[in-house]
């Protein structure tokens, strides 16, 4: 055995800074290569030659920071999203790479911005989604890049949740949330024709299907499916008879990413999401060059970009025991070469292994997770933190985990659990979640806690529970409502009462809130069965110490959600820590508020599970 206070402190700097460089994309020439990097530890958009190592940045953000970008098929802009302080109203603006001109195509107060669709053939063009007439639904506009004009294409009558394009970047297809919390796929001939309805899903099959993508002669729509089905598998309906053909398939897990060709539009491979990812490659033209990239990484990978001519593709590593890597893969060479790595410094240090893992839980139903030991204490029992993924309507999966590597890197067992609820696994094991918040959702976590003893990964007495959104959620029903399985518990952005997290949530929500209210619960109707799963009403419960941390502008789960039990907690004198960031959301995106954050659950952590700290 190693003992852990031999194995290097990895620095929270290095774990949870900026990352040295990221999201590389290439222009659509194929000539340029973009990505992200800090300018005085603000990330920002850097261009350079593909072929060398020059770079320059090209924007020049002093605060949150540019996260999210992408390439106008002009070769001549660069496209970006920005929200305030973490409050989701985002703003669509463009740098002009020729006068390095930045321009606010969207310069309106309380509207956010969703783009919905840009397309290689019409690189004057872009569609966006905004709120500005009406602040439950986005309507769409096409954005004239060289002269700025907005021109609203399609109006939200008010349940619109999404909208389809086809090859022609025209509106033809739009998701529709029904009264029952389902979707209406609807289809149109043309921007002028009459909308049909083509496809109903109900509830239960609401999270796993939806529309793909049209074929170019846009006779055919590639769908994600669960109807008859537990799993979402990937079909091909034709539009005019509506006759459905299955392609691809598997009993456990949905199809979790599809890849088309950016010019016939025809499948080229599906990735199913299991203990690890896997590729099943339909495009035998590519079938070289993907396992040619496979061989480049022992890590998972995904293709981020390609240029129009795809000869150039960009794509990432993930694996659990390093930085992602990022690689141009040439398709005439046959060769990939390392761009960089992420976040280098992490290559000088050790880090853990994770581990897929599952258990069957107290009534019969297969649990995957995720377990990373510190080194050398694969086989030992030691500290655990259940860190607990958001949504919950989503999954955690294999790779390169900065809070695993953290708790592990400081004594601690890290367990990730997709419980029920969790997506991927088909719509039988998602839909076991609705009604279950705080219920068998957290049963599962018990179940793992539980596993995790048996096995003599961890004591029953030296368990955390950790997590940020649902997560949150669930470590405050774990301080509440089975208060003598944790020692502690960590809260980030985590809503206390499901009434008022309902009741608040952002009004571009409209369209999910039937589906929101089926799986959860409605506070018009069932007001005492929400309380009843509301961690505020049972805070006489709590036994343990708690850190509770909070964003001021989180949109989702208000401030107030965070500060109603602290108020509570405060008038009964229970032990907590409380942190609020005045310039945040949902979730920590500065990294000086990063760190802090993790400094304080690093000593709140130690002091309570005697682990290690910096």
């Amino acid at each position: 055995m190693v003992n852990i206070d031999n194995v290097e402190l990895i620095p929270k700097k290095v774990l949870f800074g900026n990352p040295v460089k990221t999201s590389p994309q290439i222009s659509p020439n194929g000539k340029i290569m973009s990505y992200l990097a800090p300018v005085d530890n603000v990330l920002n958009v850097w261009i350079g030659d593909i072929n060398t190592s020059e770079a320059h940045p090209i924007t020049k953000d002093t605060d949150r920071g540019v996260l999210n970008y992408f390439w106008a098929q002009d070769n001549q802009h660069i496209l970006y999203l920005q929200d305030k302080d973490g409050n989701e109203n985002w703003r669509l603006y463009a740098i002009d790479l020729e006068t390095n001109n930045v321009r606010d195509f969207t310069p309106f107060e309380n509207v956010q911005v969703q783009v919905i669709a840009h397309d290689k053939h019409f690189p004057n063009e872009l569609l966006i989604g905004m709120n500005k007439d009406n602040p439950n639904v986005h309507d769409v506009y096409n954005l004239n890049l060289k002269t700025g004009e907005l021109k609203k294409v399609a109006e939200n009558p008010g349940n619109i949740a999404g909208w389809q394009i086809d090859s022609n970047l025209k509106i033809r297809g739009a998701m529709c949330a029904t009264e029952e919390g389902g979707f209406d796929l609807l289809i149109r001939d043309n921007e002028e024709s009459e909308w049909k309805k083509l496809v109903s899903w109900a509830m239960e099959d609401s999270l796993n299907s939806g529309a793909v993508s049209f074929s170019k002669d846009g006779k055919y729509l590639y769908l994600l499916d669960s109807r008859n089905n537990n799993t979402g598998r990937l079909t091909k309906i034709e539009i005019a008879t509506a006759k459905n053909e299955v392609i691809i398939e598997d009993p456990e897990y949905d199809v979790s990413n599809v890849m088309t060709h950016p010019d016939t539009y025809e499948i080229q491979m599906v990735s199913f999401n299991k203990a690890r990812n896997e590729n099943i490659i339909f495009d035998e033209s590519i079938r070289d060059d993907l396992e040619r990239i496979a061989k480049l990484s022992n890590g998972d990978f995904v293709i981020y970009d390609r240029d129009d001519a795809d000869k150039t593709w960009l794509l990432g590593f993930t694996e659990d025991d390093g930085p992602v890597s990022f690689y141009a893969y040439d398709r005439q060479k046959k060769e990939g070469k390392l761009l960089f790595y992420n976040k280098p410094d992490l290559k000088k240090y050790q880090l853990a292994k994770m581990k897929p893992i599952s258990f069957i839980s107290r009534d019969g139903l297969t649990i995957h997770g995720y377990l990373t030991m510190p080194i050398g204490y694969e086989n030992s029992p030691v500290p655990m933190i259940l860190n607990v993924h958001g949504g919950p309507w989503h999954r955690d999966s294999w790779g390169y985990n900065p809070e695993a590597q953290w708790m592990a890197n400081r004594g601690y067992a890290c367990l990730q659990v997709n419980f029920r609820g969790s997506t991927g696994y088909g719509k039988n094991f998602l839909n076991a979640g609705d009604k279950e918040w705080g219920a068998k959702m957290h049963d599962d976590l018990l179940d793992a806690v539980n596993w995790a003893v048996k096995n003599n990964y961890t004591e029953a007495d030296k368990v955390a529970i950790y997590g940020g959104s649902y997560g949150g959620y669930a470590a405050l029903v774990g301080a509440t409502f089975t208060p003598d399985v944790f020692r502690c518990a960590i809260d980030i952005v985590g809503p206390s009462s499901l009434i008022t997290l309902i009741n608040t949530i952002p009004a571009y929500w409209s369209t999910f809130l039937a589906n929101f209210k089926n799986r959860v619960g409605d506070p018009a109707t069932e007001e005492e069965f929400l309380k009843s799963r509301s961690p505020l009403f049972k805070v006489d419960q709590i036994k343990i110490p708690m850190l509770i941390a909070q964003g001021a502008n989180d949109p989702r789960v208000k401030q107030s959600e965070a500060e109603q039990i602290v108020e509570a907690m405060k008038s009964k004198n229970i032990d907590y820590e409380y942190l609020l960031f005045p310039d945040e959301g949902h979730g920590f995106v500065k990294p000086e508020n990063k760190i802090k954050f993790y400094d304080a659950a690093e000593k709140f952590l130690a002091k309570q599970l005697n682990g290690r700290s910096e």
